[in-house]
């Protein structure tokens, strides 16, 4: 879809350059307090025809550079605007260690099974038809200039969680029955919260996913089996990952299939 900001920000995307660590300030959106801003990124394109849907919590600086690049040369090459769209968000979408990540985390817990796939890492491929990325807060939120990693904050605090709550509420309406997989404490806090709202369903939530950054790895570790409990640092608290895998694993069951959802046959 064209949103009102693609078309705001069309030019700025069309000239963009990127400069490692910072956006270009023709794309500032607005700014919070303790140090929050928002940024324009291309990531609005919303994949209708997925059956799952990854949600992180905000597209940091290297996604939205990849994203932001995407776009500007899809443009350049004159294609459309909503082709340029849709490349930048399956280019810049947990661009990185996080594919990787994520598709160790979900070939672990069976969701291959429920996508019809021999492997999850087809979704960043050729079966990136199956899936939607999205995050908790769509567009890029820094904190003092930085990628914003989380927190309680984004449920309490009215800057954050109204972005959440409009964005994600126009995404759940248009995606229907999919499964909803957010990653982390953070974006695991909104969804539970749109779940006490009633906006999305609780069975469609797949609850208890580390976050699949590269800076979580001791907890992606301990979530795969790849580390034992007594090699754990102070830092990761064994009890929450056993009991989210558990969830998981409950909630897809052994072959990855949800009750009442049918496979997809792989093409």
């Amino acid at each position: 879809m064209i949103t009102p900001e693609f078309s705001q920000f069309r030019d700025a995307v069309a000239s963009y350059q990127s400069t490692p660590g910072r956006l270009p300030q023709e794309l500032a959106i607005s700014s919070g307090q303790k140090g929050l801003s928002t940024w324009y990124a291309p990531f609005e394109h919303i994949n209708t025809s997925a059956r799952l849907v990854i949600c992180g919590i905000t597209p940091g600086w290297q996604q939205a550079d990849k994203a932001l690049c995407a776009a500007r040369d899809a443009l350049r090459a004159g294609q459309s605007d909503a082709d340029a769209v849709r490349s930048a968000k399956n280019i810049g979408s947990f661009a990185g260690v996080m594919r990787t990540n994520l598709t160790r985390m979900l070939n672990h817990i069976g969701m291959q099974g429920h996508l019809g796939l021999d492997c999850c890492g087809d979704v960043f491929g050729h079966r990136n038809d199956l899936v939607h990325y999205t995050s908790a807060l769509r567009y890029p939120v820094f904190k003092d200039g930085k990628d914003y990693s989380g927190s309680g904050a984004m449920v309490s605090d009215p800057y954050l969680w109204d972005q959440s709550s409009q964005m994600l509420g126009e995404e759940i309406a248009a995606l229907g029955g999919t499964l909803w997989l957010p990653l982390g404490s953070a974006a695991i806090k909104v969804f539970e919260k749109l779940v006490r709202q009633s906006t999305i369903r609780e069975e469609s939530v797949l609850f208890g996913m580390p976050h699949a950054s590269g800076a979580n790895a001791e907890r992606i570790k301990y979530f795969l089996g790849e580390k034992s409990r007594d090699d754990l640092s102070i830092k990761v608290n064994p009890e929450i990952i056993e009991k989210g895998r558990a969830a998981l694993l409950a909630k897809l069951g052994s072959t990855g299939m949800p009750a009442g959802a049918e496979a997809v046959p792989a093409l």
